[in-house]
């Protein structure tokens, strides 16, 4: 199983202020441990938990997943398997 990495860009930078690594490992219970509310938030973000647990199941899918930019906040979430 792949890792899920969660990358935090802010004001335009080009490193990343914040990056969580969930280990393929775990990535299925972790995803269970994930409080109501910011599952919520993903999933009307238009991002799928349990769709990404699947596919972190498959070692042939790797790279980025989803890219979510707030123009507002000058912020920019990138969720990738690697």
């Amino acid at each position: 199983m792949t890792d899920l990495k969660i990358r935090v860009f802010k004001d335009g930078g080009v490193e990343p202020s914040t990056t969580v690594t969930i280990p393929g490992g775990v990535l299925r219970v972790a995803s269970k441990l994930i409080p109501k509310h910011a599952a919520e938030a993903l999933q009307d973000k238009g991002i799928d938990l349990e769709e990404i647990v699947r596919l972190a199941g498959n070692p042939e899918i790797r790279g980025t997943l989803v890219e979510v930019e707030e123009h507002q906040k000058n912020e920019k979430v990138v969720i990738a398997l690697e």
